[in-house]
């Protein structure tokens, strides 16, 4: 009888810790199935939240705006990659030169190429860009050559519009666009106009694609003079051609 009723009182405190093992039990069943069960609950318990029609279609529009954003950039790697292909195909006098340097505070000044006299570049050989012109050797190294940029404050270029034929000089500004000066007072420019170097230019082959005027301002004494954007892209230009002569 004494073992009896000591069993009792056994079995009843085992039977009244029974949430303590069904929470043991749990626990043992979150460990072995490393939280899938929770992750099961939890999706039931949230799909009422989940996107609807309206998030859906802006998740399409982010996605569909994300595509259009990466074909543009592979269209303008790929204009980039042809420019940079034909600079490459050196030939009469034409020698191909990557931008190796570039200083932030000159950056409408002057720039580096990786390649100089070794390569048969000389001080004062023009320089080109996918476009057209954008400046001439100033300095070299056997290795390395030094350009001054059109839009330079201390670039002089004699140019030409062809359409009033007319001669004018090309001063840089330090700026994006030089300023185009003239002789005469009427010139008859207007914007749109495109300009080349001089027919009869001795410094830079003639002919060579320069800019387009933006803007002409007529008031200015004693001649008018023009803003012009250049044809080339200075501000982004990674490889050019050296016309050496």
């Amino acid at each position: 009888m004494p073992g009896r009723i000591l069993r009792v009182p056994l079995l009843r405190k085992v039977a009244e810790a029974w949430p303590w093992w069904l929470l043991l039990l749990a626990l043992a069943g979150v460990r072995l199935s490393k939280g899938a069960g929770f992750m099961d609950a939890y999706a039931l318990l949230s799909r009422p939240f989940w996107p609807g029609s309206a998030q859906s279609e802006w998740l399409r529009s982010a996605q569909q705006l994300q595509e259009q954003a990466s074909l543009q950039q592979l269209q303008r790697d790929n204009q980039r990659l042809r420019g940079m292909l034909e600079l490459n195909r050196s030939g009469g006098g034409r020698v191909p030169a990557p931008v190796i340097s570039r200083e932030a505070g000159g950056w409408w000044q002057q720039l580096e190429l990786g390649k100089g006299s070794v390569d048969g570049i000389k001080a004062g050989d023009p320089v080109l860009a996918p476009g057209g012109l954008i400046g001439r050797v100033s300095s070299v190294t056997p290795s390395t050559a030094r350009v001054q940029l059109l839009t330079d404050s201390g670039s002089r270029l004699g140019v030409w519009v062809a359409r009033v034929q007319r001669h004018g000089l090309l001063v840089g500004q330090g700026t994006a666009r030089p300023r185009l000066q003239f002789l005469e007072k009427d010139t008859g420019v207007r914007p749109g106009d495109v300009i080349t170097t001089s027919p009869a230019s001795t410094l830079v082959p003639p002919n060579l694609l320069v800019g387009v005027v933006q803007s002409v301002n007529e008031n200015l004494a004693p001649a008018p003079d023009a803003a012009v954007q250049l044809s080339a892209p200075v501000d982004a230009v990674d490889w050019v051609q050296v016309v050496t002569r």
